[in-house]
């Protein structure tokens, strides 16, 4: 019997992955108005974007205690392996819950296999993590085989990203107003990437158009053989210029492997519209 998958929406894949590879996804929250909605479950991120264009600010939840610890129960009367991957534990406590629940389901079924695996990523920088697991539980790896790679991938997955507004930012803490506002005048983009499982600004540039260019400048830097590699991008409701970031990869690196997905509710609720963000490895071996 394979090992069984599990995963937070905070990794972003698109559905057909997580069909194609039996991944089971534990929906996190998203709060508007007092009312709570199941990531990807009751609310889609389209609708999200669309509440937030409209001026929602929404709020985020983790994945519950019991929906962990049932999960977990399921599978362990299954008599199957269990690694859930986690959504970076600096950006959300769901992994901690995870952890605190594995615990618990232990001292009832001793004898069951439960590992839980804090990324430190986010999004499709989760996502790659998540589907390259998948993918070696589908062939029949072990579980010791398979934590190895998550390893090794949470190691140097890259995350480079930016943000179409920075009011969104703003509103979680990440810039202050006056940030917010200067930059919004003067039409500047911060480009930010995920050091030790924190957002962390690297650099600004003004106009969008130069900053799709900057983060091609940045991968290129910093990723090897890309043109092996799947590549992954995710955006807040923009499938146009990820297409075109899409395009950029291919031309300059020859990357034939994509992994494409609109920025889900739990993360677009903190970056809100026309994010856009890339994803690769800086060691391949």
């Amino acid at each position: 019997m394979t090992v069984k998958i599990i995963a937070d929406s905070g990794c972003d894949l698109p559905k057909e992955i997580i069909k194609e590879l039996d991944i089971e996804i534990l929906p996190l929250s998203v709060i508007i108005d007092d009312k709570e909605y199941g990531d990807g479950v009751d609310m889609n991120p389209k609708g999200l974007y669309k509440l937030m264009k409209d001026g929602k600010a929404p709020k985020t939840a983790q994945v519950s205690p019991g929906t962990f610890k049932n999960t977990f129960i399921k599978y362990a009367k299954q008599n199957r392996e269990i690694i859930y991957i986690g959504f970076s534990s600096q950006l959300s406590g769901t992994f901690n819950t995870g952890y605190l629940m594995k615990e618990e389901v232990l001292e009832e079924y001793p004898e069951s296999k439960i590992e839980v695996y804090d990324t430190l990523a986010a999004s499709l920088g989760c996502g790659l993590i998540v589907h390259r697991a998948a993918s070696l539980a589908k062939e029949g790896k072990t579980i010791n085989e398979i934590l190895e790679q998550i390893d090794f991938y949470s190691n140097h997955m890259e995350h480079v990203f930016t943000v179409d507004n920075l009011e969104y930012l703003y509103r979680g803490g990440r810039v202050s107003k006056t940030q917010a506002f200067v930059g919004g005048l003067l039409s500047i983009k911060p480009i930010l990437n995920v050091e030790e499982g924190k957002l962390i600004p690297i650099e600004k540039v003004r106009g969008s158009s130069k900053v799709m260019k900057r983060m091609i400048e940045i991968m290129d830097k910093r990723g090897v053989d890309l043109k092996d590699q799947t590549v992954a991008i995710s955006h807040g409701d923009d499938l146009e210029k990820a297409n075109e970031l899409k395009n950029m990869m291919k031309e300059k690196f020859g990357i034939k492997e994509f992994v494409i997905n609109m920025i889900g509710c739990s993360i677009g609720a903190h970056s809100g519209p026309g994010t856009l963000a890339i994803f690769f490895l800086n060691k391949t071996k």
